[in-house]
């Protein structure tokens, strides 16, 4: 028997807090790289924003193998252990005594992160299967708040310290957040509904199947996620090259650039249960509004006055972080609930991995700007090229469209076979 809805709605809440936290660490360290790199002794930004890029390498790299188990062990715990992991993976950065360290311990908080996306995307659509796009755009509000509150606090959290502590106060708000992500984890280990026998005997049943029965469908399936790694990469780009641009050529201090990079990810909880929501009437035509507006956006921003900073990023992440749940809910949809975990696993890995890459990518552009990082005017082809790259997924639609025609096709001709036997 599935849970009562009390049941499942303080889950998907709970769900949504944990994403909260999974996103807080993906951004925190936004505001710090300057501090990072004077107090690790690097010897570029290019070091202290690769710490990022390898933290979101591990994160999405073992999505696959992670979605493997969600489809055959209980959701609730994976979601748990991950958090507990990537807390004390966020806390061991804090203490790291050099770099190296520091590499093993992001490499630590990644892995834990890893669980989080293939578990909960695919026990939310379980969940709720006929409202999926409201359920992953609630699910989504918690993603906003993480990344709102992850730069504002630890620029400001660090900001504050610096007088105190030097170059190394970047460590005092990574080790808080760290400590209060593994109580988190405790908490939704207690409190969050666990998953129901009948659920998981099925899903047992269905750990046999295959992901896609036919090359067309893997074509497909492949595509969709080439190209929506492009808008991972620009959504992750636009977050460091923004801390690097208002640091470098503004003259923005830690406090001030989390603030400003705060403002991306506040109109998202807004947004994405509003277009969640929206596109549960008809996904295609909202997803693409969403990716075009935020394309003009990117490509302005480099000419806009300061004082327009967070007033743009507040619009521009309006519209962006409103792709992510309708992107998602479209490919739940698409595939049955005994390969979710495992799909989702290979396309947020494709994403994650492809798209953090711009982190040490957005480094490496800016060291050989050289003195030239100053110059606002250095950062207009930068900006360009990430406006271009959202709108790349577009032909992603149509990957998603031939998904899911062929994937109906042989859904229709197995409907009345016996249910252990689909798919193989």
């Amino acid at each position: 028997m599935a849970p009562d809805q009390n049941h499942k709605t303080r889950t998907l809440w709970l769900t949504g807090i944990l994403h909260a936290f999974t996103h807080l660490y993906q951004v925190a360290l936004l505001p710090l790289y300057l501090m990072m790199q004077k107090d690790l002794n690097l010897q570029s930004i290019s070091q202290a924003t690769l710490l990022l890029t390898v933290m979101m390498a591990a994160c999405f790299g073992p999505s696959y193998p992670v979605g493997v188990l969600s489809d055959r062990m209980n959701r609730k715990t994976l979601l748990g252990v991950g958090l507990a992991l990537n807390g004390a993976g966020f806390a061991g950065l804090a203490l790291a005594p050099n770099y190296g360290w520091a590499l093993v311990a992001v490499t630590a908080a990644g892995f834990g992160g890893s669980f989080y996306h293939p578990a909960a995307t695919a026990m939310v659509a379980r969940l709720f299967p006929r409202n999926t796009g409201r359920a992953l755009g609630i699910v989504g509000i918690g993603s906003g708040v993480g990344f709102f509150v992850g730069p504002i606090y630890a620029g400001w959290r660090a900001a504050n310290l610096e007088p105190i502590l030097g170059p190394a106060a970047w460590r005092r708000p990574v080790l808080e957040l760290g400590l209060l992500g593994i109580l988190m984890a405790v908490v939704f280990g207690w409190l969050a509904e666990n998953d129901q026998e009948s659920a998981a005997t099925e899903r047992k049943v269905a750990g046999g199947e295959r992901l896609f029965p036919t090359p067309a469908l893997w074509i497909f399936f492949l595509g969709y996620c080439a190209a929506f790694s492009l808008r991972d990469f620009a959504g992750a780009g636009m977050g460091s090259l923004g801390s690097l641009f208002l640091q470098d050529a503004h003259g923005y201090n830690p406090e001030r650039t989390g603030l400003a990079l705060s403002g991306i990810f506040l109109a998202a909880t807004v947004s994405n249960p509003l277009f969640g929501h929206l596109s549960d009437g008809g996904r295609k035509k909202w997803i693409s509004l969403v990716l075009v507006v935020a394309a003009v956006l990117v490509a302005i921003f480099p000419h806009v006055p300061t004082s327009w900073t967070i007033p743009l990023f507040l619009v521009y992440g309006f519209f962006f972080m409103a792709s992510y749940p309708m992107t998602e809910a479209a490919l739940m949809e698409s595939v049955p609930d005994g390969v979710r975990g495992r799909v989702f696993g290979i396309y947020v890995m494709a994403g994650g991995v492809i798209g953090n890459l711009s982190h040490w990518a957005v480094g490496e552009k800016v060291k050989q700007l050289g003195d030239a990082a100053h110059s606002v005017s250095a950062y207009f082809p930068l900006y360009r090229a990430l406006a271009l790259l959202l709108l790349f997924p577009l032909v992603g639609l149509f990957f998603l469209h031939g998904l899911q025609k062929h994937e109906g096709k042989i859904e229709r001709k197995t409907e009345n076979a016996d249910p252990t036997m689909l798919r193989t």
